[in-house]
C-alpha cells in the first residue's frame, strides 16, 4: 500500500515481533532524539527494495557493537525480512533507512525509513559548497548514536548554501564530513584519509573503482593544501558521490565540476546498477 501518513515508519524488531516504536516522527533526523543510545548503520534503497553491500553494512554494525561491548546476535534473515516488509508497506519509490542496535537492550532493533531524497540536480551539476570545522569524531571507526546527537547542532547551524562540514584534526588534516567521507585531487592524485575516519561503505566502492581513473593515496590532506586542489568530492551511502566546488567560500580549482570527479560519479552510477541486490 502507499504511505500517506505524515509520520515515517518507525518500528522495533523484538525477539517476539515487529512492533511500532514508542514515538512518532516525520524524519530520521527527528528520530535521533528518540532512539536509544547504541550503534547504527544508514543506507538507501535502489529500485524500491534493493541495496548496495547490505551485508557490509551489517558487518560494520556488528563490529561497532563489539567495539562498544554490546553483546547481541544479529539474525540477518529475520532482519532482512522485517525491513523488506516495511519497505513494501511504505510504498516509497526508494527509501533511506536506519538500523539501530541499543546499548542496553540490543535484542530490540530499531528500524526507521523515510522517502529517499536524491542530491539536488543543481549540486550534482555545479558542485557543493562545504566548510571546515574543528569538530572531531571520537573513536571514528565505531558508528554510534552519540555521534548523531553530537553533530546535530553543527548540521542545524550550517551557513545558508553550505552542503556539508569537513572535520579538521588538531594538526590541520582534513578527515571526513559530518556524515560523509572527503576526497581531494592534488597533483593528479586522489587523496582521502586512511585512518581516524569512518570506513564508509560507499567509500569502499569508490576506492575500488577510482584507481582505474587516477592514482589513489590513503593520506589525509592538510588544510593548507586546499588552495592547490583541482577537484574534490564527498561520498556517503545516502548520497553516493557528490562533487565539491567550494571550500570555505573559495573555489576548488576553477570552481566547476571537473573531469576526474565526473568520471568517478559516472563510474559509481554504473557500479550501483551492476551491484545493487535485493534486501
Amino acid at each position: 500500500m502507499t504511505q500517506v501518513s505524515e509520520f515515517i515508519p518507525t518500528f522495533v524488531l523484538t525477539p517476539a515481533d515487529l512492533v511500532p516504536a514508542p514515538y512518532r516522527v516525520k524524519s530520521l533526523s527527528e528520530a535521533v532524539t528518540h532512539e536509544p543510545q547504541g550503534v547504527y548503520t544508514v543506507a538507501r534503497t535502489f529500485h524500491g527494495d534493493h541495496a548496495l553491500l547490505f551485508d557490509a553494512h551489517l558487518d560494520r554494525l556488528e563490529q561497532s557493537a563489539r567495539l562498544m561491548n554490546i553483546s547481541f546476535h544479529l539474525d540477518r534473515v529475520r532482519l532482512r525480512a522485517a525491513l523488506r516488509d516495511l519497505l513494501h508497506a511504505a510504498g516509497y519509490p526508494d527509501a533511506k533507512f536506519r538500523i539501530t542496535v541499543p546499548q542496553d537492550q540490543p535484542d530490540h532493533i530499531y528500524l526507521g525509513l523515510e522517502p529517499y531524497q536524491p542530491v539536488p540536480a543543481v549540486i550534482m551539476q555545479q558542485g557543493a559548497s562545504v566548510i571546515t570545522t574543528p569538530l572531531v569524531r571520537q573513536n571514528p571507526i565505531v558508528k554510534t548514536t552519540a555521534w548523531m546527537t553530537i553533530r546535530q547542532p553543527a548540521l542545524k547551524t550550517l551557513p545558508a548554501g553550505t552542503y556539508e562540514a569537513i572535520l579538521v584534526s588538531e594538526d590541520g588534516r582534513l578527515l571526513e564530513g559530518l556524515s560523509s567521507n572527503f576526497y581531494g585531487v592534488l597533483d593528479g592524485v586522489l587523496y582521502t584519509a586512511g585512518d581516524s575516519v569512518l570506513e564508509g561503505i560507499t567509500r569502499r566502492a569508490v576506492l575500488g573503482l577510482a584507481p582505474d581513473i587516477l592514482p589513489v593515496r590513503l593520506s589525509a590532506l592538510s588544510i593548507t593544501a586546499v588552495p592547490r586542489l583541482t577537484e574534490a568530492m564527498i561520498t556517503s551511502s545516502g548520497r553516493g558521490v557528490v562533487p565539491v566546488t567550494r571550500i570555505n567560500g573559495n573555489p576548488v580549482g576553477d570552481g566547476r565540476v571537473g573531469p576526474i570527479i565526473t568520471a568517478v560519479v559516472q563510474g559509481y552510477a554504473a557500479w550501483t546498477e551492476a551491484h545493487s541486490e535485493p534486501i
